[in-house]
Parts: C-alpha cells; sequence; structure tokens
C-alpha cells in the first residue's frame, strides 16, 4: 500500500501481520498498535515529544542491570504493574490477595533454617516473624518454600548498597515445617522512597508525584498443587499507606507488627532494646 496517512496507517499495519501464526501474539500486538496509533492522534502528538519518549525508554533500558530493574519500577509506577496483578489474581474473600513483585528480587537468597536471623547484620529493630501457609480449607502447607526480602533502616536493599557486592542480607528462603510454620528474625520495615536516580525518578518528579513506599516486607510462597503467591505485609499507621508510589497497598495485608519494650524475644533471646513481632496467616489458592 501506498501514500498511506493518519487514517489508513493502523489498517495498513493490521493487514501486514494477517499471517502471524501465533493467535495470541497477533491479538495482542493488533490491540496495542492500535491503541498506540489512536493515542497519537488523540493527542496531536509531535516528532519531537515522539524521540523524548524513545529517548525515555533508551534511558530506562540503560538503567537496569542484574541489581535493579528500571522497567519494572516503571510499570509500578504507572500502576500496569498492579492492573495484570488485580486482573490475574481475583480469587475472591479466603485467599491471601496478591500485589507487586517489586525491582528488588534476587534468585541468589540465601536458604535459611528455622528461627535464622536473616537480616544478618542489616540496620533497624529486630522483629521476630511467625507465618503459617495454610489452604483454603485450614489444611497446613507443609514444605511451602517461603522467600522473604525487605529494605533495611535506611530504605535501601542489600543490591542498591554496592560495599555489600554479592552479600546478601535483609533476605532469605524458608521451608515450612510440618504445621506450614515458617519462623524467622529480621527488622522492622520502614518507609522508603523509590530510586529517583532514574527516568522514572524524572517522571515522578516531572509530574508532581512523591516517591515514598509505605514499610513492608516481600513474600512469595511457592507449593506444589498452588498457585505462586507474591505479596507484601505493610505496616498500620505508615503516612504512606493511601499514596503507594506503585498502588501496592491493599487491607487485608496491613500486618499486625506489635512493638515490645525490652525483654525475652519468642525465640528465647534475651532483647536488651524494643523489638517487634509479627503473626501471619497466608492461604494459597489450588493451582488451576
Amino acid at each position: 500500500m501506498r501514500n498511506i496517512d493518519e487514517k489508513t496507517i493502523t489498517p495498513a499495519f493490521l493487514a501486514r501481520i494477517e499471517g502471524c501464526g501465533n493467535p495470541r501474539l497477533k491479538q495482542v500486538l493488533s490491540s496495542l498498535v492500535t491503541h498506540l496509533h489512536d493515542f497519537a492522534r488523540e493527542v496531536r502528538l509531535t516528532e519531537a515529544e515522539l524521540m523524548e519518549g524513545i529517548r525515555f525508554l533508551t534511558a530506562t533500558g540503560q538503567k537496569c542491570n542484574d541489581r535493579r530493574q528500571e522497567f519494572i519500577l516503571l510499570s509500578d509506577t504507572l500502576g500496569l504493574s498492579m492492573l495484570v496483578v488485580a486482573m490475574n489474581h481475583a480469587h475472591g474473600a479466603g485467599v491471601t490477595e496478591s500485589t507487586v513483585f517489586g525491582p528488588f528480587h534476587t534468585e541468589d537468597a540465601p536458604h535459611a533454617r528455622q528461627g535464622a536471623d536473616i537480616a544478618r547484620g542489616a540496620p533497624g529493630t529486630p522483629l521476630f516473624v511467625e507465618a503459617r501457609v495454610r489452604s483454603l480449607s485450614g489444611a497446613p502447607v507443609a514444605g511451602a518454600e517461603v522467600d522473604v526480602w525487605q529494605a533495611d533502616d535506611d530504605g535501601l536493599y542489600d543490591v542498591q548498597r554496592t560495599e555489600l557486592g554479592s552479600q546478601r542480607r535483609a533476605r532469605g528462603v524458608l521451608r515450612a515445617d510440618a504445621d506450614g510454620v515458617v519462623r524467622f528474625r529480621s527488622i522492622a520495615p520502614t518507609a522508603y522512597p523509590v530510586p529517583t536516580d532514574g527516568p522514572v525518578g524524572e517522571l515522578l518528579v516531572a509530574t508532581g508525584r512523591h516517591p515514598w513506599r509505605p514499610a513492608h516486607v516481600h513474600f512469595m510462597i511457592r507449593a506444589d498443587g498452588y498457585e505462586t503467591l507474591v505479596t507484601h505485609l505493610f505496616r498500620d499507621g505508615d503516612p504512606y499507606l493511601d499514596s503507594d508510589a506503585v498502588f501496592g497497598v491493599r487491607s487485608s495485608l496491613i500486618g499486625d507488627f506489635v512493638r515490645h519494650d525490652a525483654g525475652t524475644a519468642p525465640d528465647g533471646t534475651r532483647m536488651a532494646g524494643p523489638f517487634y513481632t509479627l503473626k501471619h496467616d497466608f492461604v494459597l489458592a489450588p493451582a488451576a
């Protein structure tokens, strides 16, 4: 087709992929390009604006490395991540709600025994966690893999601290016991800003948004026969619960972080200063 104009360019593209042998790819790409073309026509996109968009996406990719995923952060702050989570994990009452994965999970988290201190020196007030993994019927999910990670008291994940190198702290992978329980020691989470030294930070500033996330601990729980659960537990009273930069807060995910004065911790440790405890049940959905 020749002499394509702004009205005929969209059907011309759709005709070009008519022979696509992957039906789902054809469906997604057709819808994406149709909406993209409609967007450009609606806002009367200029050439300079198109090039600025390309610059922004190029910079986003350049900011990604094995320690940081700027595209996940972009998706999170645009609300796209939470939209996809909400569409794909609407299980109804009883099942623990899912939320965003975030950009700071790693595949090399150390495996930890029951009762271990996964903080490994990360700064923060001690936190003792007892988490129970169960099915909708209430049965314990023995052997469930519980992957935990969080920021420290300075608002930084271990992978953001270059001085740590490959050392991992405030994260760990545990196995639930026969009662579906994992117990570990970590640190009480605090609110922190998402990284603002990249293109996503530029966008937040340009749109008048703050970069803060309310205090939380990440959990990813996997077990045979169940859908993988990716979620957080948030601290009640955090000032950013209603304006989370990545739209991830759910009321059901506000955990019971209880503060204690100096005394004996749940594992028998004598604590010279304040500490927190957290007990929570995670309910898994059966695999589809």
